[in-house]
């Protein structure tokens, strides 16, 4: 039985962090009451401040490796690192996260039979042959490269979750995230958009990995929330379901808008291609488009544009934005219409 929303107790782990922080705002503003649990490796408080008054809003300290032990009546799985410098600190946390995780929330949803969500990644992918990448495709990942504790802990979570729906009838959802953007990013977190805009606004040399011909596709952090919601309360729809922006841009276009839209005059400098860097990463989202009705709705300036304006609001607050221009002996930028 589906109950009324005011109704439902919903636990997001990782609450605090990106993208779980804007999730959790979305399900107090349509009527649920939200368990946010957390264990502040990557998340923050600052972006659940706000919530923490709300009467239907509670927050747990709690690392996912370790059994849960609450009460609830839906799962959002969104516990691990998600960025190349965090999850490649700890990697071998990194992938007790991913697999020890999702054994404790599964065995926590088929002891509560609750629907859970699982946030992949299109990571599991790899390094693509296949493009744009579509969900019957297997991948191309190298299992024991520098980036494989994050790449292949998704995939085995993965695994878990498919096998817990066929051996134990755990009512699942899994989510193929691609490159999503937005307020809430880590200034510090080695994305690219995070990257771009912080050495936009500091005056510093923008760093294009490689030749910059890689491409990605950027999804703004409302249209992905949107998609999540759109996933765990389809009634069939057991995936896994790609969520992302079917656009795809090179890294020196992303470079180029977002020089354009600070109005900085960082240069562009080049480095080494990191070791299993993707060359491309495109999502074929016809699941998502014909089983949950949903494609991306931000488009990528509109998007661009909250985005710089919420880091610069945010640097400004930490006092980094004046004390990295005066290191750099950098001018402030002007933020383009």
């Amino acid at each position: 039985m589906t109950l009324p929303l005011h109704d439902r107790r919903i636990a997001v782990t990782g609450g605090a962090g990106f993208i779980g922080s804007h999730l959790c705002a979305r399900l107090l503003a349509r009527g649920d009451e939200v368990l946010c649990i957390d264990n502040f490796y990557t998340g923050s408080r600052q972006f659940i401040a706000p919530l923490l008054a709300h009467p239907r809003f509670e927050l747990m300290r709690h690392d996912v490796t370790f059994p849960l032990y609450v009460e609830c009546d839906a799962i959002f799985n969104l516990a691990c690192p998600a960025s190349p410098i965090h999850y490649q600190l700890d990697p071998v946390q990194t992938t007790k996260t991913s697999v020890h995780g999702a054994i404790n929330l599964l065995g926590l949803a088929k002891r509560l039979k609750a629907r859970i969500l699982q946030a992949s990644t299109s990571e599991v992918y790899g390094d693509p042959d296949c493009h744009p990448q579509v969900e019957a495709y297997w991948g191309h990942v190298n299992p024991i490269g520098p980036r494989a504790c994050y790449d292949e802990g998704k995939r085995c979570a993965e695994t878990l979750f498919m096998d817990y729906h066929r051996q134990h009838r755990v009512d699942i959802r899994i989510a193929r995230i691609f490159n999503t953007y937005g307020p809430h990013m880590h200034p510090g977190d080695g994305r690219v958009v995070s990257n771009f805009i912080v050495q936009a606004l500091t005056g510093e040399p923008i760093t294009i990995y490689g030749d910059g011909r890689q491409t990605r596709s950027l999804c703004y952090v409302d249209d992905t929330v949107d998609a999540l919601l759109r996933l765990m309360d389809s009634p069939d729809t057991t995936g896994p379901v790609n969520i992302g922006n079917p656009v795809e841009l090179s890294m020196l276009q992303i470079a180029e808008t977002i020089l354009e839209l600070t109005g900085s005059s960082s240069p562009i400098v080049h480095r080494p291609l990191p070791a299993d860097d993707p060359r491309q990463r495109c999502p074929d989202i016809s699941q998502a488009r014909t089983r949950l009705n949903w494609t991306p709705e931000v488009p990528l300036r509109e998007g661009l544009r909250r985005t710089i304006a919420w880091f610069d609001a945010h640097l400004r607050e930490r006092g980094a934005l004046q004390t990295l221009r005066q290191a750099t002996g950098a001018a402030a930028p002007t933020l383009a219409a």
